[in-house]
């Protein structure tokens, strides 16, 4: 099936294509590799969150993957946690939501279609009447996904958060509606929070950011209200914990220059 134009007025077709769409996974696993080298995150686990995603992975079961978001550059630091960490071996079987815009320019689309990537028309860019029955279709398609067996990556916030990196923004009812199809559909799925922190802002350079993953929680409610209550709840802890092992690392780093 040839590529669609990414557009809100085209959508059945763009949604109809990335129902089916598969990436190359090998090349998908040298493009991680690739950004895990350049970015280095330092990845840390909440006690216990290590082997439990690892078990998580070995059986297979479909993750709903959260972050929160500080920069454009976000996608780029959550492929390189990914490598380095047991979603590795979910490579190419991960489905990652990101803006329509991104695909409008040929290059950058081929770039994040390697990536997994499924687009979102964003109420904000189109208008909330004008995006209802494709958010809808692109909900439908995440929870097939899931039903396939794949895992899901959101940043629940919908937009970057230009205000204090520390502390999470609302988070949009998408993530519990996805969840719950899912569900409806017959998939166990267990949702993940991964914590991003580059510092004060990400002006201060999105390398070797800290990234923080809290326990899993395969506990998940039916209802998609209150599936995005506890995806903030548990998003913040996993927050908490990328700010806290930044701070250290500060720390630790001065301690060691002499600075302390």
């Amino acid at each position: 099936m040839d590529k669609p134009d990414v557009t809100l007025e085209n959508s059945d077709a763009v949604y109809d294509y990335y129902l089916g769409h598969q990436q190359n996974r090998m090349l998908a696993k040298a493009a991680y590799a690739t950004l895990a080298a350049r970015f280095r995150p330092r990845v840390r686990y909440a006690d216990g969150a290590r082997e439990k995603i690892h078990e998580l992975v070995r059986s297979h079961t479909s993750l709903v993957l959260s972050v929160n978001h500080l920069s454009e550059s976000d996608p780029y630091t959550v492929a390189a946690a990914a490598w380095r960490s047991p979603l590795r071996a979910v490579i190419g079987r991960t489905r990652v939501l990101a803006k329509d815009e991104l695909f409008a320019e040929r290059s950058m689309r081929n770039r994040i279609d390697l990536m997994g990537s499924i687009p979102v028309f964003r109420g904000k860019n189109h208008g909330m009447r004008a995006v209802n029955a494709a958010g809808q279709r692109m909900m439908d398609v995440c929870a097939e996904r899931m039903r396939s067996g794949d895992s899901i990556a959101i940043f629940p916030e919908g937009t970057c958060n230009e205000g204090d990196p520390t502390r999470l923004q609302s988070v949009g009812s998408g993530v519990g509606h996805i969840t719950s199809r899912a569900m409806r559909l017959g998939v166990t799925p267990v949702l993940l929070h991964m914590g991003i922190y580059y510092g004060a802002s990400a002006a201060d350079g999105v390398r070797d950011a800290s990234v923080y993953f809290d326990v899993p929680v395969a506990d998940v409610p039916d209802k998609p209200a209150a599936i995005a209550r506890l995806v903030h709840d548990r998003l913040q802890d996993a927050v908490d914990g990328a700010v806290a092992r930044y701070r250290v690392a500060g720390t630790e780093a001065r301690y060691r220059a002499g600075r302390c």
